[in-house]
């Protein structure tokens, strides 16, 4: 036992001195770092619909026969060699049909004629095949939609509206009018001035002509439902929060604590109104009531947002700083519909190709390090605090 307690304490040394070697080398590495450029960072595209395809053919694989599944991967070869001849065949009838408009009015029975002998693989006229493939056309622009999907996970300062700018910028930059961008929004809402600019990038979606969706599967509040509204349509999980649509503002007072300790605190300003609540200072009844008033004037600008958005919302209704669960939502027209981003992303994946698009920004070394160590000392720490709840539950 004298052993094992010696061993103990020699451990706990060894690690303390690991440890504070380990922080000032990486107190070395981020200051030698601190004034060198960040890293810029890059967009990330994942294919979702390559991803589910792939889960799916590995599911049937194991779950389907070994004959099953070759009879399956038979028929997928036959339908994917019957699409690709089908796309082939349309591209030579698109040639065709456009030929066929640019002709002279007066040659419009011989470019006919001429159009029908060369038709492929078909005796029928070639009137009939241009319809046959305006029809494989339109089920083909159909399945050729894309769907762009971010992801944005709000704080209080809503600092993911840095990426958020980014892949919006991606997206604008290669999307077509018929493409869409879905937004996995989960945010509890926060400041106004941050909210208001990320409110005002999911602008730029419907500015460049591309339905946007936003689904939320937990929290849509505040802030977070000023972005929702900019949607063409919201949808929401059974019991999403959705709403709070109010401004709050709190913060403590030290003045009668100051006081009590004799300690004097100045603060001088220019205008009457720069500064109105404070910390330190005594707050008047003038005071508080600008700041009142300024937080209306806050509440006001933010109901006029969501009803510029949605007009048929009864924002009097709803504007009162209440919260609702998604089902609830629906019924007072917060929301367009019930479902989750798991479920409406596997369903628009059938039709369409889905990617994720994401900006990531490389941590420089000094900040990776740094969070290495973190993780080494709460592991570290968990690890004792777990051994020694065992040795009181076991011994």
């Amino acid at each position: 036992m004298e052993f094992l307690a010696e061993y103990g304490i020699f451990l706990a040394k060894a690690v303390t001195i690991v440890v504070a070697i380990i922080i000032v080398i990486g107190s070395i590495i981020a200051l030698g770092s601190k004034n060198k450029k960040s890293i810029e960072g890059h967009i990330e595209i994942t294919n979702i619909s390559e991803d589910l395809a792939d889960i799916k053919e590995g599911m049937l694989e194991e779950v389907l026969s070994e004959d099953e599944y070759k009879v399956l991967q038979k028929d997928k070869k036959k339908t994917e060699k019957a699409e690709k001849k089908a796309k082939a065949k349309k591209l030579k009838a698109d040639k065709k049909l456009k030929k066929f408009n640019t002709t002279n009015v007066a040659k419009k029975e011989s470019a006919n004629d001429d159009l029908n002998e060369v038709a492929l693989d078909t005796e029928e006229p070639v009137k009939a095949e241009i319809f046959e493939t305006s029809n494989d056309c339109q089920n083909e622009e159909k399945k050729s939609h894309r769907v762009f999907v971010i992801n944005f996970d709000g704080d209080v300062e809503a600092s993911a509206v840095e990426n958020l700018r980014e892949e919006i910028t991606a997206i604008i930059s290669i999307a077509d009018p018929k493409d869409e961008v879905v937004v996995c929004l989960e945010s509890p809402g926060g400041m106004v001035h941050s909210y208001g600019l990320a409110a005002s990038q999911l602008t730029r979606i419907k500015a460049a002509n591309l339905k946007l969706i936003i689904v939320v599967d937990q929290v849509a509040a505040s802030g977070g439902y000023m972005m929702a509204c900019v949607a063409d349509e919201i949808l929401a999980a059974p019991f999403a929060i959705i709403g709070s649509i109010g401004v709050v503002a709190e913060l403590p007072n030290f003045h009668r604590l100051l006081k009590h300790n004799k300690v004097d605190y100045e603060q001088h300003t220019a205008g009457e109104f720069k500064r109105t609540i404070t910390m330190f200072s005594e707050n008047t009844e003038a005071a508080r009531t600008k700041f009142k008033q300024e937080l209306e004037e806050t509440h006001d600008l933010f109901k006029d947002f969501i009803t510029q958005n949605r007009p048929s919302l009864a924002i009097d209704k709803v504007a009162t700083g209440e919260h609702w669960y998604g089902t609830q939502a629906l019924d007072l027209g917060l929301i367009d519909g019930i479902t989750t981003s798991d479920d409406y992303i596997v369903k628009a994946s059938e039709n369409n190709q889905v990617f994720e698009i994401s900006y990531q920004v490389k941590k420089p070394f000094s900040e990776r390090f740094s969070f290495s160590v973190q993780s080494v000392i709460e592991k570290a720490f968990l690890s004792v605090w777990k051994k020694s709840i065992e040795s009181r539950l076991f011994k």
